[in-house]
């Protein structure tokens, strides 16, 4: 992609307006936590304490929208901490340069390097740095820093006491993650109905097993439905495919098709009803005829085979789900029977979570690491932007660094669009308040007012984009600046130039030091397919000897199997924006071989929905199989790694040797799934195989491609296609 198409998809990225349900009365609560701690201060210190209350109370209640599993009360309880220490720090090492940069370079190396938690940590401990750079205006002094530390702190402790004392939708965020898990099984049984051979996507059921994960205190009081419908979800996905499917399931057509179409649309029904019980908490009902559809007569009933086994346990799967759908989520409902849901999954209390940072950031300690290179940018960006500003002609010199904090990512297209849409916001919330200031005239109490209600607009609008919640919240600043007697004609124009400074150092630090994802895709590829050869593997063996311990294992490896297949496609999406030349794989490639590793780990998914229980006969062939398929797939991730072409003679031999024998005549599921998988890798060898001439030719006929797609694009002649 060339820097011109990638720029624009930047402009149109920032400015997008996102669909995403507003929470008023979230945002509600978070603005009467900034309101109780500025009006107190207001009236019995100064406007100086007041904008330290207000400090750590607004940015202690933006951490609280972020989408994170732990309690939201600890969360802001966290970041009002992060932000007192930050604050008393950095007043200690105020007065003069040669204290204040160093300390400010670690701790914003250190607030980067928290990407390797999460984005929650990274973007709490960014709004550190930013606290650190505000105090650098205030008194100096360790008696004010303690004072102004501990008000900071107390914005905290009010935020996360508004959470304890009004509580608006406890485990809101877990009911979600199930019933989009739900809803996304149900959408999947659907589009099988028109698209027998559909793909789906297991992210869903990622956040939903993230959001499951809890600690000991949690699960004494996390409600019971949610508890066991995920792994309901879990076991209906590969049945629905397998009844769709017309290699191993329901015929292509005739009267088991519409019969499988038919339990399909009961399936979606059922699974939309039990979806909306868990999200409003309340119980729900099915229509009659989805209830009659999932009704199996063993005389008149049409599927046959692999199909009726299918069909079976899908009614049986459902059963349960309609009992979940009718009790409601406030009845006492005990969870369905499995191995998965035995045993809460167990998330590191606070204290337990150190061990656990520490490791994930020792791992990202590499030069060749995003949040590492990262980390080094947001450390050289925010001391450099602080030194370049102290030598303007302007007052409040922290505005361009933090700017540069707020908006750099770790990616580069995140960056680029935060950068344009914080600049855009800047300019209109500082238009508005700019405009309001004029025509109200100078008062605290009345600009101390304004600035809540800036805050709450901004809360509330703070997952439709960041322009827009960015206009309220500079609209917030200018009203804290005129609380405490700045005047606007100062302020103003100094926070537009600023604000354009940091952003545009926030930019050219990419572009000096990037951490650009398109060489990372072979690399990405080959952890894919060496997981779904895993996850392959373990299926094969749960037919060749079917005990507790094998489908232990492949849960394991479907587990891992996912996490590639999502590392792999947020390493891909990010490749697709960024200006580079294609290196190892090209955009077409890269696409073919992800649709080639779809069906790989669909096929597998087929199996799975049949793997024999502990009471059926075993398919001792499949042992041979599953070996020849982890151990070709080893090496060929090794070979997509090293731009080697991939072979699968181990999976040629196994198949030829299993032809003949008569348990694999007699189990037909595991057998056309096993030639579906072939098939598959055949087809990922043909999309990365090529010979050193076809790797110059595809090289050049790429880059040509993209500059005529950019070229028409430019002209206006129709869409361009989408380069990586």
């Amino acid at each position: 992609m060339t820097w011109l198409r990638a720029l624009r998809q930047v402009v149109r990225s920032g400015l997008t307006i996102e669909e995403a349900r507003l929470e008023p009365l979230l945002a509600l609560r978070t603005a009467v936590g900034v309101a109780i701690v500025i009006g107190p201060a207001l009236w019995l210190a100064s406007p100086a304490y007041a904008a330290s209350a207000a400090l750590g109370a607004y940015s202690a209640g933006a951490a609280t929208f972020q989408r994170t599993w732990r309690p939201r009360k600890v969360i802001a309880l966290g970041a009002g901490a992060g932000l007192a220490l930050s604050t008393f720090v950095g007043y200690l090492a105020a007065g003069r340069l040669a204290t204040f940069l160093p300390l400010l370079g670690v701790w914003a190396f250190a607030a980067g390097m928290a990407w390797a938690v999460g984005s929650t940590a990274g973007i709490v401990a960014a709004t550190t740095v930013g606290s650190m750079l505000v105090t650098v205006t205030l008194p100096t002094s360790v008696g004010r820093a303690l004072e102004h530390a501990g008000i900071i702190a107390l914005g905290g402790v009010a935020q996360a006491l508004l959470i304890l004392l009004f509580p608006i939708r406890r485990w809101g965020a877990h009911r979600d993650a199930l019933a989009d898990a739900l809803a996304a099984v149900a959408d999947y049984a659907r589009r099988l109905r028109h698209d027998p051979t559909a793909l789906f996507d297991p992210e869903p059921l990622m956040t939903a097993r993230d959001a499951a994960a809890v600690t000991p205190s949690q699960a004494r009081t996390r409600p019971p439905v949610l508890h066991g419908p995920r792994g309901l979800a879990e076991r209906i996905r590969p049945v629905v495919a397998a009844l769709a499917d017309p290699d191993v399931g329901a015929p292509a057509e005739g009267p088991g098709r519409d019969r499988a179409r038919e339990l399909l649309d009961a399936a979606a029904d059922v699974l939309d009803a039990a979806a909306r019980s868990i999200r409003r908490g309340t119980p729900a009902e099915v229509s009659p005829g989805s209830t009659d559809a999932l009704r199996v007569d063993d005389e008149h009933e049409v599927l046959e085979g692999p199909a009726r086994q299918a069909a079976e346990r899908l009614v049986e799967l459902l059963g349960e789900a309609l009992e979940i759908a009718r009790c409601g989520a406030r009845g006492r409902t005990s969870p369905p029977p499995g191995p998965a849901d035995a045993q809460f999954l167990v998330r590191p209390t606070t204290f337990r979570l150190v061990p656990v940072v520490v490791r994930a950031v020792r791992r990202e300690l590499r030069r060749d690491s995003p949040v590492f290179r990262h980390a080094v940018r947001l450390a050289a960006v925010a001391t450099l932007g602080y030194l370049i500003a102290a030598r303007l002609p302007v007052g409040h010199g922290y505005w361009a660094p933090i700017t540069s904090v707020m908006v750099m990512r770790p990616d580069f297209h995140r960056t680029y669009a935060r950068a344009v849409a914080r600049l855009a916001g800047t300019l209109a919330g500082v238009a508005l308040a700019t405009g309001m200031v004029r025509a109200l005239g100078p008062d605290a109490q009345v600009f101390g007012l304004l600035a809540v209600v800036s805050a709450g607009l901004s809360y509330t609008l703070n997952r439709t984009g960041y322009a827009y919640s960015q206009c309220f919240t500079a609209a917030y600043v200018v009203f804290l600046l005129g609380m405490g007697g700045q005047a606007w004609e100062q302020t103003v124009p100094e926070r537009v130039v600023l604000t354009l400074l940091g952003g545009a150092l926030a930019m050219l630090a990419y572009v000096v030091f990037p951490a650009w994802e398109t060489p990372r895709l072979p690399g990405r590829l080959a952890d894919w397919l060496a997981a779904d050869g895993r996850y392959a593997a373990a299926v094969l063996r749960g037919y060749a000897e079917p005990t507790r311990e094998r489908h232990a294992d492949l849960r394991r490896a479907l587990l891992a199997s996912r996490e590639a297949r999502a590392a792999w496609q947020e390493t891909y999406d990010r490749a697709k924006q960024e200006p580079v030349r294609p290196r190892g794989l090209t955009s077409r490639e890269a696409e073919e071989a992800q649709e080639a590793l779809m069906g790989f780990g669909r096929a597998a998914m087929l199996m799975e929905s049949h793997v024999p229980r502990d009471d059926r006969r075993p398919v001792p062939e499949a042992e041979r199989l599953a070996e020849a398929l982890e151990a070709d797939t080893a090496q060929a991730a090794v070979d997509v790694r090293e731009h080697r072409n991939p072979h699968w003679a181990r999976v040629e031999d196994a198949l030829h040797a299993w032809e003949g024998a008569a348990a694999g005549d007699g189990n037909p599921v595991v057998r056309r799934g096993a030639e579906l998988q072939k098939q598959a890798l055949e087809d990922l060898a043909t999309a990365v195989s090529r010979t050193p001439l076809e790797r110059d030719v595809g090289s050049a006929r790429e880059e040509q491609r993209v500059r005529a797609a950019a070229a028409a694009e430019g002209a206006g002649s129709g869409p361009a296609h989408r380069g990586g």
